[in-house]
């Protein structure tokens, strides 16, 4: 089998590299491969590779810099992942693709499920969300995952940067009343093999969005202070902590207060579950060393 998987560099990528081995031959394109603003690119590289499958874990996720550039964001976010639905669906192939929490509003007090009508807030939501609509409407048979909070050991993300500002300054401000589930791009790439291994052996459940995130809730605040814990338990230096609202830390993107998202579709359809926030976060931390 063949997999094509894009955004070579990004957090889900790298971990599909590293979790996919074994299931058949991965074609990796990363920027210098595509430009996937220019959909011609996409076409000649489907075509030229002709996999069976294609997984496209790449995306403009700078959220805040979405407001600024929404053409880019939509071109990436919205018009590519159609291109790739239409190509699939030329070869008679699937494609899994990663979506956001970010589609909804966040003012739904309970966990969204897969039947609740997407509202989002900025450019991003938005963006990612017409890339969704671009894959149903190709036909193509499709997995759309909607994942929250994702963080890894690579790149541009939360842990990183409070492993960081943990240890850097005397105190540190962070959101307390923003809820989801902090997710780690290992849980996603673990999770996509178990689904591609139940479509390879004809367990497949329906096609469709599914959402997939860790299991339990927290705040920023609270993913902060797990954090912390695994530093001070390495006898690191670590800021004292105070949560906050997020009215006090203004950004150019608002974000959903609750972004909380209920993957037990996903569990009963194709029999995948999700570990707990707090278990994934401390295999995270312990492959970091």
């Amino acid at each position: 089998m063949k997999i094509l998987i894009s955004g070579k560099t990004g957090q889900v990528a790298l971990e599909l590299q590293k979790h996919l081995g074994g299931l058949g031959e991965l074609i990796v394109l990363g920027r210098n491969d595509l430009d996937l603003s220019k959909p011609e690119q996409i076409r000649a590289q489907v075509r030229a590779h002709r996999p069976d499958l294609i997984i496209n874990a790449a995306a403009h996720t700078a959220v805040d810099l979405a407001e600024s550039e929404p053409e880019l964001a939509f071109a990436i976010n919205g018009v590519a992942p159609g291109v790739f639905a239409e190509e699939a669906a030329a070869l008679g192939i699937p494609l899994i693709h990663y979506s956001t929490d970010y589609v909804f509003d966040g003012n739904k007090p309970a966990p969204y499920t897969e039947d609740d009508t997407p509202n989002p807030l900025g450019v991003y939501g938005k963006s990612k969300l017409a890339g969704e609509r671009a894959i149903a409407a190709t036909g193509a048979e499709h997995l759309i995952l909607r994942t929250s909070w994702v963080y890894s050991t690579h790149g541009k993300n939360f842990l990183l940067t409070m492993q960081r500002l943990l240890q850097e300054r005397p105190e540190l401000r962070v959101v307390a009343d923003q809820i989801g589930a902090p997710t780690w791009a290992g849980t996603i790439a673990r999770s996509t093999r178990l689904l591609i291994e139940r479509w390879q052996a004809a367990e497949a459940g329906a096609w469709g969005v599914y959402h997939l995130t860790a299991q339990g809730e927290t705040s920023w605040f609270g993913f902060t202070q797990a954090i912390a814990e695994h530093l001070s338990a390495q006898g690191k230096p670590c800021a004292t902590l105070e949560p906050i609202p997020a009215s006090a830390y203004p950004t150019p993107a608002a974000r959903p207060q609750n972004s909380r998202l209920d993957c037990s579709r996903l569990e009963r359809e194709w029999h995948v579950a999700q570990p707990a926030w707090q278990n994934a976060l401390r295999e995270c931390l312990a492959a970091q060393h």
